[in-house]
């Protein structure tokens, strides 16, 4: 059925059994769980990106042992699917809120209202609290793509930007302006395979995922490389780009650019040098163009030379506005990052602390790091900690210092039981830690300038 969103809301409703809610607002599914003596509390999750074309479904939480832990709990659960696929912030923004509408209206309106998400749901539920403070009490991305929709866009051009540059300059592939994402798709993996078989090819892959700080680890299920494995470390970096990154760079950008209207991303102007002197990967890349007999400062002049890619200016601000951050915190902020995120990767904390340091926020804002491999690497166990953590925070009005140490988080995650201890099918420890990112390598917030489009 087709239901229309209302603003009318009415006081929480008092339920001897528990409800569930599904249907569909436009062409957004939702699902909406209410356990029975629901304490007014609701918890508004954002799912991560899907590919342009597959099936849009939709969940109340991030996994099955979170939501029973929310209903467990006492707490309500929501979510909208999205009214499209792909790049689906506008729409996402305007789908949530409807959602938050129509609870008001057939369940009674929330105590407090909590937002939540994964990956580009991060970016999603801190999108909502900056657009709509008035409607939520907190807020806890996972994942999240905090570093906006223009940083992350020009980021992903950098590291395409390089490998054709330096890999296949009088390649076809096209780095903005796609006309068929999956012919792209496929010459680049041709590309990356003829690159990857020798030692040239490998330190310039190695360059490529230097200019994004990418990851060197990418197995949660095997041991972080040691800092000096520089091999391990570019095997690594390669598995990120050739099974995951690349889709973005060169396939899913022409989603983007079709909803933009345009290309939003330029590299007009960079410095491809000063990149790689502030990443973390910059000995590895020495290291590996040294053993191949390569001359490095050669090809940074060729990436610096060549760096002329301009935006077409309507993309870039439509990208800007869905959404690039303030840092105005009107809520409290619990974010959480893996240390080896290779998609979306940890400096996008760095991003948001930043925009929220400027804005005199940070006393609304905590972020927390698990050491593990992976994109949204999390188990149940470390989910439920931090959101334990959030909740205190709401109850008390203030943050529990010691409830946000590693050693608190992990013995919390710990005590949820073995069955949440597990991540992606193998059982882990949980594995919070002290830990601070490098700072985001194109960062762009509200407000900021766009160079003049094409």
């Amino acid at each position: 059925m087709v239901l229309a969103g209302c603003t009318q809301g009415s006081t929480p409703r008092a339920t001897s059994t528990a409800r569930n809610l599904t249907g569909t607002m436009g062409a957004a599914l939702y699902d909406i769980e209410v356990p029975a003596g629901w304490n007014g509390t609701l918890f508004v999750y954002s799912h991560g990106y899907v590919a342009p074309g597959s099936q849009n479904s939709v969940q109340a939480a991030p996994d099955d042992f979170a939501r029973e832990w929310l209903l467990g709990h006492h707490f309500a659960a929501a979510a909208s699917s999205y009214s499209s696929t792909g790049w689906a912030l506008e729409d996402a923004f305007k789908d949530q809120i409807a959602l938050l509408d129509y609870f008001d209206a057939h369940v009674g309106k929330p105590k407090r209202v909590i937002a939540w998400g994964v990956s580009l749901g991060g970016i999603i539920t801190a999108g909502l609290v900056q657009l709509h403070p008035d409607r939520f009490a907190a807020a806890m991305p996972l994942c999240g793509v905090l570093s906006g929709g223009v940083a992350t866009w020009n980021s992903e051009l950098d590291s395409a930007y390089a490998f054709k540059t330096l890999l296949a300059p009088s390649s076809a592939l096209q780095l903005t302006h796609i006309t068929d994402p999956d012919a792209n798709r496929r010459l680049a993996a041709q590309l990356f395979n003829a690159a990857a078989a020798t030692p040239q090819g490998r330190a310039r892959l190695a360059l490529a995922g230097a200019l994004i700080d990418l990851p060197g680890w990418f197995d949660p299920r095997q041991a972080e490389p040691a800092a000096t494995d520089y091999a391990a470390q570019a095997a690594a970096q390669e598995q990120w780009e050739s099974k995951v990154d690349f889709a973005f760079a060169f396939a899913y950008r022409q989603e983007l650019e079709k909803r933009a209207g345009g290309s939003p991303s330029w590299n007009v102007g960079v410095d491809y040098s000063a990149l790689l002197a502030a990443s973390l990967d910059r000995d590895e890349v020495r290291s590996l163009y040294a053993r191949a007999g390569l001359d490095l400062a050669r090809d940074l002049r060729t990436l610096n030379a060549g760096a002329d890619i301009r935006p077409d200016a309507g993309a870039a601000a439509y990208l800007a506005r869905n959404i690039s951050f303030d840092g105005d915190l009107p809520v409290p902020v619990l974010s959480v990052h893996t240390t080896g995120d290779g998609l979306v990767i940890p400096p996008n904390e760095s991003s948001y602390a930043s925009a929220v340091a400027n804005a005199g926020s940070l006393g609304m804002l905590r972020q927390l790091f698990v050491h593990r491999a992976g994109h949204c690497a999390f188990s149940p166990g470390e989910i439920i900690a931090a959101l334990e953590v959030l909740l205190k925070r709401l109850d008390t009005g203030s943050w529990d210092d010691a409830a946000l140490q590693p050693e608190a988080l992990n013995a919390s995650a710990s005590a949820q039981g073995a069955a949440a201890n597990n991540v992606f099918g193998l059982a882990l420890q949980p594995s919070y830690v002290s830990y601070k990112p490098a700072p985001y390598p194109r960062p762009f917030y509200a407000g900021s300038a766009i160079p003049a489009g094409t």
